[in-house]
C-alpha cells in the first residue's frame, strides 16, 4: 500500500513497525526460532551450517576477534569473494560492534590501499587469491614489513592496519589463518565481555562500510548502521515474499548491498536458506546448483540472467524448484524480464531499485504485481521510506513527469565516512538523498526509472533518454545485451552510440541495427554510432560501466569533451 501526498511525492506503509534490533539480536532470534534449519550452504566448499550452527561459529568467531584486540567502532576489513567465512565475519563484527568494511574484490593496489587508510581499518581478513587477483601478495607488497614481523607491526603505507588474517590452512609469515581466530575464543569470561558488548550496540551505530564506485573522483565509504540493514532486509524479503524454508541462490557479491543485505540478511530474517554456487559468478555453476539444491529463488543482476539463459547447457536443467527472486543491480530490460519469467519459472520475480547510500532498496514491486507493472516500472515505495521527483531548481514536479529522484526515511545512510562536505552534497538539509537518477513517478504511485542525470543525451536540443533507446533495441531477435550512450559532437552537442553483444552466431553489423530503428523510434535517437562487441566494461556486480564506453569511444573517433560556457 503506498500513501498519496501532493505532487510526485510518496510515502511508503507504516502499518509494520522498525525493528529497532541490532543485527547480532536478530539472528539470534532466528536462531532460537529455526535451529535446525538450513542457514547457509556453500556449494563450492562443500559447507552447510544450520542456524544454531552458524549462531555458535558466529560467537566463537566474534570472541575470537576480541582476544584479539579488537574493539567495539575498529574496523575490520573484509577482502575476498563468496564464501562462508565472509558470512560469519559480516554477523560476527556487528554481534561485537566491530564495523565491517566491505571491498571489492577486484582493487587493485591504489584502490586498496586508498580504501584501507581512508578509513583506518585495523584488521583484514583476505582470501589468498581470486581469479588474477593474488590478494596475500599484493598486501604484503603494500606492507613489505608484515612478512618480517613476529608480531603485530606497522606498516609504513598502512599505519592503522595491525592484524592481517588470511583463509586457508597454510601457514604464512606475518598472517593469522582464520581457523585459529575463530577457535581462539577466550572462554567464558571473553564470552562474558563479548555478551556485555552486545547489550551496549545500538540500532543507531555505525556497522558497515561500503565504497560506491562512482564514475569520477574517488570512492566514497557509506557507512550504514544496524537499523538501515535489518529493516531493509525484512521488507525486501517481504517483497519478494521470502518465507521460512525458501533457499535462495546467490550469484551477487557478498560485498555489495546486493548480496549482504537483500540476499544474507533477508534470509536470516525471514528463515531461509543461502546458497552460494560458486566464489565468483559462474552460470554453469548457478544453474547446477539451483537444480541440486532445489532452490525457490534466485537473485541477479540483469547481465547474469541474461547468461544463464544464453549458456549453451541451459536446457539440460531442472529450474522448476523456482518461484521468485529478485532483478536489480542496473536497469532491467523488459524482454530480459520476460524470459526470465517464462523459461525460468520464476512468476513471482520482484524487481527492486535503490543505492548502496540506501541500505539499498528505497523502491521494489511486489509478487502480487502484474506481469506488465513487475517488467515496466521498479515497483512501489518501500515501507517508512518516501519519495519525490524535482527539477533542477529543487521544486517538486507532478507525478508523470521525468526529474530526479529523492529518497527519504530509515534507509538513508549515516553519511560518508570522514567527508563531511560529500555528504552534504549527497543529503539535504531535511534528510532527502538525492539519487543522481532520472525518475518518473506515475499517477498510481509506480516508479519508472528512466536513466541517469548525467547519462541524459541531450542531442540538437532534444533529450534522449539511453534506456529508452535500449529497452527498442533489446527487442531485436540477435541482440542480447546493449548499452547507449553519449558521446561529444560538434553539431548537435552529442550524438548517440549504442554498443551492442549479440547472440551467439547471429548474423548481424552495424547499419542492420540502425536500420531496425528508422520508423520506430524518433530519428534523433537512432544511433549515429553502432560497435557490435565481445563484452562491456563492468563492475563485479555486473553494472556496465558506461563512462569507460564513452571514453573508450572519444579515443578510438579523436573526440574532445565539450567546453561549456
Amino acid at each position: 500500500m503506498v500513501e498519496m501526498s501532493l505532487a510526485s511525492q510518496v510515502a511508503g506503509d507504516r502499518s509494520c513497525p522498525i525493528d529497532e534490533s541490532t543485527i547480532g539480536v536478530v539472528l539470534r532470534r532466528a536462531a532460537r526460532r529455526w535451529p535446525n534449519t538450513e542457514l547457509l550452504v556453500s556449494a563450492a566448499q562443500a559447507q552447510r551450517f544450520t542456524f544454531a550452527q552458524f549462531d555458535r561459529r558466529v560467537d566463537a568467531l566474534a570472541a575470537g576477534l576480541l582476544t584479539l584486540g579488537l574493539e567495539k567502532g575498529d574496523r575490520l576489513g573484509v577482502w575476498a569473494p563468496n564464501c562462508a567465512e565472509w558470512t560469519l565475519t559480516q554477523f560476527a563484527t556487528a554481534r561485537i560492534g566491530v564495523i565491517q568494511v566491505n571491498i571489492n574484490p577486484a582493487y587493485r593496489l591504489h584502490e586498496l590501499e586508498y580504501t584501507l587508510n581512508k578509513v583506518g581499518v585495523k584488521a583484514l581478513i583476505a582470501a589468498d587469491s581470486f581469479k588474477t587477483s593474488d590478494y596475500l601478495a599484493m598486501l604484503e607488497n603494500l606492507a613489505p614489513e608484515i612478512a618480517t614481523a613476529a608480531s603485530p607491526q606497522q606498516a609504513a603505507r598502512l599505519p592503522s592496519l595491525r592484524f592481517l588474517i588470511k583463509l586457508g590452512d597454510a601457514p604464512r609469515p606475518g598472517w593469522l589463518n582464520f581457523s585459529r581466530v575463530l577457535a581462539s575464543d577466550g572462554g567464558a569470561s571473553q564470552r562474558a565481555t563479548m555478551d556485555r558488548i552486545g547489550a551496549s550496540l545500538g540500532c543507531r551505530d555505525a556497522i558497515n562500510i561500503q565504497f560506491t564506485s562512482g564514475t569520477t573522483g574517488l570512492p566514497k565509504g557509506a557507512t550504514l548502521c544496524h537499523r538501515n540493514l535489518v529493516n531493509n532486509a525484512y521488507f525486501v524479503g517481504a517483497s519478494m515474499g521470502l518465507r521460512a524454508g525458501d533457499r535462495l541462490c546467490v550469484p551477487v557479491p557478498l560485498y555489495h548491498c546486493f548480496g549482504m543485505v537483500m540476499s544474507n540478511l533477508a534470509c536470516v530474517a525471514h528463515g531461509a536458506t543461502i546458497v552460494y554456487p560458486s566464489a565468483g559468478f559462474d552460470p554453469l555453476a548457478v544453474l547446477q546448483t539451483v537444480q541440486r539444491e532445489r532452490c525457490t529463488g534466485l537473485q541477479g543482476v540483469p547481465t547474469m540472467f541474461i547468461a544463464q539463459l544464453e549458456h549453451p547447457r541451459f536446457a539440460e536443467f531442472d529450474l522448476s524448484s523456482l518461484r521468485g527472486g529478485i532483478m536489480a543491480g542496473s536497469p532491467c530490460p523488459i524482454e530480459v524480464m520476460r524470459r526470465v519469467v517464462e523459461r525460468m519459472h520464476m512468476r513471482e520475480i520482484t524487481i527492486a531499485y535503490g543505492m548502496t547510500e540506501t541500505s539499498p532498496v528505497s523502491f521494489q514491486s511486489s509478487v502480487e504485481d502484474s506481469l506488465e507493472l513487475r517488467v515496466s516500472t521498479v515497483g512501489t515505495i518501500q515501507p517508512h521510506m518516501e519519495a519525490k521527483v524535482i527539477d533542477a531548481d529543487g521544486v517538486t514536479l507532478d507525478r508523470g513527469e521525468r526529474g530526479e529522484l529523492c529518497t527519504r526515511g530509515y534507509a538513508v545512510m549515516l553519511g560518508y565516512w570522514d567527508d563531511a562536505e560529500k555528504t552534504a552534497e549527497a543529503i539535504d538539509a531535511k534528510g532527502w538523498m538525492h539519487t543522481g537518477d532520472l525518475a518518473v513517478i506515475r499517477e498510481d504511485g509506480y516508479c519508472n526509472i528512466v536513466g541517469r542525470v548525467k547519462d541524459m543525451i541531450i542531442r540538437g536540443g532534444e533529450n534522449v533518454y539511453p534506456r529508452e533507446v535500449e529497452e527498442y533495441l533489446f527487442k531485436h531477435p540477435h541482440i542480447q545485451d546493449v548499452a547507449v550512450v553519449g558521446v561529444p559532437d560538434d553539431k548537435y552537442g552529442e550524438e548517440v552510440c549504442a554498443w551492442v553483444r549479440l547472440r551467439a552466431g547471429a548474423p548481424l553489423c552495424e547499419e542492420e541495427v540502425r536500420e531496425f530503428c528508422r520508423g520506430q523510434i524518433a530519428h534523433y535517437k537512432i544511433p549515429r554510432y553502432v560497435v557490435i562487441v565481445d563484452e562491456f566494461p563492468a563492475t563485479v556486480t555486473g553494472k556496465i560501466q558506461k563512462y569507460l564506453i564513452r571514453q573508450e569511444m572519444m579515443r578510438r573517433l579523436s573526440l574532445k569533451e565539450r567546453q561549456h560556457a
